[in-house]
């Protein structure tokens, strides 16, 4: 059961991208003409900075999961119990912690936003971040219930509620914008919604999953053993804050709210492609958590480390080259062509953080061995290096000197210094999985020439040549990787679901 809710998991997650990216490519376009570039840019920036709240989970979801497997390989179910009880009461001060925070960056909006907002905007901005520290406070208490359903692999009914949101979400929010509410009835209709899939995953945990609680003999040595794992893990919260959301806080503190809506629509595509490296990894970290609990060797992680590192990397490949041979056609029809310059910006979020999402087990695997000290201390460094460039870049070029100055700091943090440490000290066999990476590359030269020559010659920006050249080059893409780079294992993967379901068809005759 647990290895179906593994591949179903996985699956689903891809469904859930794949629907997500699908449903946003046509709801995006209508909320950036409902809002406006200004009131777009204005939410996208309050959303930048009531995102530091998140950071007062400290990390605690993983720590849970680690500490659950642990006990669950004893089956130890009052221990789960105590563990629940605690966490739940962590969330729950955590939580509260965070509302005080919230009220605090609502009382001084108009200090951090600074001048270049006007007193509409900011007075627009106070009520904007009221409401989505509200949304923040139903979700704190609610991570005990995700993380147990998790850790318990409940993949199926997490990813089919995650994809009910997904396609509801729209139906709700655009009636909202046409009936004229603008960003302010987006954020309400998001949190109710937040609410009620809260609520839903709360009564899953209780009824299906069955979550216990004992708020008694707690384990204070335990206690002390999650917040100095956790703190490391905070730290890693704090890096990918700063990298992912910092960037819009400075473009509008020094360029204004126009700058952020072009660069939050490079930044949207960078999450989209952030979700597809997690979607396949995030169902392997009770696996992970469970191989080390019973001291698996280091060359078996190796394995799966580079067997998921080569399945990634075939489809963020196909991502990557697609969007440099077709990114600025894309957000030209998708976005409008005052969005066009979000494509050079999409390019340098995207290209160097294409190795460290294939590596994505890794952060599992260091987690499930305690060894993220060194990671968060880097990545914290690497942060601080971020703000410090980015900077001086933003004002010099905007939202691609911000880009840039992401790229430098992702590419010098997780690639050399990280790779050197899961080499060295984590016992991954980095050179392995880097000769499995190589492997594919010669397949993707053919692809690639393919899209040098239809970026020159054809014009994209006009959508039967865009869905016609997109599809050719999927194709291309695909038969390339089946002749010149798919392994046994990868080639089993496709074809063993069509032998099947031709079995069944055979037998059911």
């Amino acid at each position: 059961m647990a290895v179906n809710q593994l591949k179903a998991g996985a699956l689903l997650s891809y469904v859930l991208i794949g629907l997500g990216s699908l449903i946003s490519i046509v709801y995006t376009p209508i909320m950036l003409r409902l809002l406006g570039q200004s009131e777009y840019g204005l939410y996208n920036l309050v959303a930048s900075v009531v995102a530091y709240l998140g950071l007062f989970n400290f990390g605690f979801g993983s720590a849970y999961i680690k500490y659950f497997s642990v006990y669950k390989a004893q089956h130890d179910e009052p221990a789960i119990a105590r563990l629940n009880g605690m966490f739940l009461l962590i969330f729950s001060a955590l939580g509260m912690v965070a509302i005080l925070a919230g009220i605090v960056l609502v009382y001084f909006t108009d200090s951090i936003f600074g001048t270049s907002l006007s007193l509409y905007e900011l007075a627009k901005a106070k009520i904007l971040m009221a409401i989505m520290v509200a949304n923040f406070a139903i979700t704190f208490p609610s991570i005990v219930f995700n993380s147990y359903v998790t850790a318990s692999e409940k993949f199926i009914f997490q990813k089919i509620l995650l994809i009910a949101k997904t396609i509801f979400n729209p139906f709700v929010i655009i009636p909202v914008l046409l009936i004229g509410y603008g960003s302010i009835g987006l954020v309400i209709a998001t949190t109710i919604i937040s609410l009620l899939v809260e609520l839903i995953n709360l009564r899953f945990a209780y009824k299906k999953a069955r979550i216990q609680f004992l708020f008694t003999k707690f384990d204070f040595k335990l206690l002390r053993e999650l917040f100095v794992f956790s703190s490391f893990i905070f730290m890693n919260l704090v890096v990918n804050q700063i990298n992912w959301n910092v960037d819009r806080f400075i473009i509008g503190r020094f360029r204004g709210t126009v700058e952020v809506a072009i660069y939050s629509i490079a930044a949207q595509l960078n999450t989209y492609y952030l979700s597809l490296s997690t979607a396949m990894s995030g169902v392997y970290i009770p696996r992970v958590n469970e191989m080390i609990a019973r001291k698996c060797s280091n060359w078996e992680l190796s394995e799966l480390f580079a067997r998921l590192g080569r399945l990634q990397f075939i489809v963020l490949g196909f991502i990557v080259t697609a969007l440099l041979f077709f990114g600025f056609a894309f957000i030209t029809m998708w976005a409008g062509k005052d969005y066009s310059s979000a494509y050079p910006m999409a390019l340098l979020l995207i290209i160097p953080v294409t190795i460290p999402l294939i590596q994505n087990l890794g952060i599992e695997i260091q987690r499930a061995k305690n060894q993220h000290k060194f990671r968060s201390w880097v990545y914290l460094f690497i942060a601080i290096g971020n703000v410090l460039i980015s900077i001086p870049l933003v004002k010099l070029y905007g939202g691609v000197g911000a880009a840039l100055g992401t790229a430098i700091a992702l590419f010098v943090g997780n690639v050399l210094i990280m790779n050197w440490y899961y080499h060295k000290k984590v016992g991954l066999n980095i050179i392995y999985f880097s000769k499995q990476i190589v492997l594919l590359l010669p397949a993707m030269l053919i692809p690639a020439a393919a899209g040098y020559f239809i970026l020159r010659d054809v014009n994209l920006i006009q959508i039967t040549n865009f869905i016609l050249f997109a599809c050719l080059y999927f194709i291309l893409y695909f038969v390339s990787m089946w002749f010149f780079g798919f392994n046994d294992y990868e080639k089993e993967l496709i074809t063993k679901p069509f032998i099947k379901m031709k079995s069944k068809l055979t037998n059911n005759r």
